[in-house]
């Protein structure tokens, strides 16, 4: 790979992807749409170049991607936004793919698989949809299948929840910023079911590596987490290392429910909880048996390490 974009280099994923990228010597354009927020996250960092711009603009696009022959397209939107507005940004980030002749590496969600099939997911299991944002993230992955046939190498990388530095829109980050803040911190979902949080810089480890083999691109890859985890045992992790000794209180679908009544993003939440209570799984056997051993930071160094940030970030601030 002779220099590689982050198109979302601001985002949770989109900075460990820019992080990594940068730690294996390969060039990367950080792409996003904050120049002062990703200049306090990149720029002291080498082989890092800072490009502002939206991704709806297809000029802004088309000089992210150039001279790059590989995209990283982990922009995400909120939900509110997602009918209208990841279709066209997908339909221009094929465009400038095709116009810089570079392949695409997909950063997805585990959405378009639907309901739990009562066992781990492999990338053979059927993607059968239930709701709407499953349904769009399904279209996304035709959109990309589609323009693989065209000639446009493209990869698929399916995550479950992130968390990690600067994964901010995140359940987990949620309940780690309020107990760091000392206030009533809050858990979204049940906590005593297990499911899946993925540590950005696993992630990035294996969408990186993933994408160095032309024998990747094609196919889609379920990138799981180190393990499944309770909400109760979240708690615990992040209480050693924050201190926090209040009670931590539970919003369910209810509650979600009940807020989306005044605010549209609550709203659209309500059909993604149930993750909550009937988590997706993802395998990981197929990465393993082609590619090699996954990353899998523990969680208990992860939240640490995660919580450590949120620390020196507010230092700086």
């Amino acid at each position: 790979m002779r220099k590689a974009v982050v198109l979302g280099a601001s985002g949770g994923m989109g900075y460990a992807l820019v992080q990594e990228l940068a730690s294996r010597g390969i060039p990367v354009r950080a792409f996003a749409r904050s120049h002062d927020r990703m200049q306090q996250r990149f720029g002291t960092m080498k082989d890092v170049e800072i490009c502002s711009g939206d991704a709806f603009r297809e000029d802004d696009l088309n000089k992210a991607c150039k001279d790059v022959d590989v995209i990283f397209h982990a922009v995400n939107i909120p939900y509110p936004e997602w009918p209208k507005g990841h279709p066209v940004m997908m339909k221009n980030v094929l465009k400038a793919a095709e116009g810089s002749g570079a392949k695409i590496v997909f950063i997805d969600n585990i959405y378009a698989y639907g309901r739990s099939p009562g066992r781990k997911v492999t990338e053979d299991t059927p993607k059968n949809p239930h709701t709407r944002k499953g349904k769009i993230r399904l279209q996304l992955n035709k959109m990309l299948a589609e323009a693989h046939q065209r000639g446009v190498p493209t990869l698929i990388c399916h995550f479950p929840d992130f968390y990690g530095p600067n994964a901010e829109n995140t359940l987990m980050h949620f309940t780690l910023q309020g107990m760091l803040s000392g206030r009533n911190a809050q858990y979204v979902g049940r906590m005593d079911v297990k499911r899946e949080f993925i540590y950005t810089p696993d992630g990035a480890k294996a969408a990186v590596e993933l994408s160095l083999r032309d024998s990747a691109y094609g196919r889609h890859w379920n990138i799981p987490a180190c393990d499944v985890i309770s909400g109760h045992e979240i708690v615990e992790i992040a209480r050693r290392a924050t201190g926090y000794s209040k009670k931590v209180a539970t919003v369910g679908k209810g509650m979600i429910a009940f807020l989306g009544l005044f605010h549209k993003g609550m709203r659209e939440m309500v059909e993604m909880m149930y993750l909550n209570e009937e988590p997706v799984v993802l395998s990981g056997e197929k990465y393993e048996r082609e590619i090699g051993p996954l990353p899998r930071t523990p969680y208990e160094e992860g939240i640490q390490r995660t919580i450590e940030h949120m620390k020196q970030k507010k230092e700086r601030s």
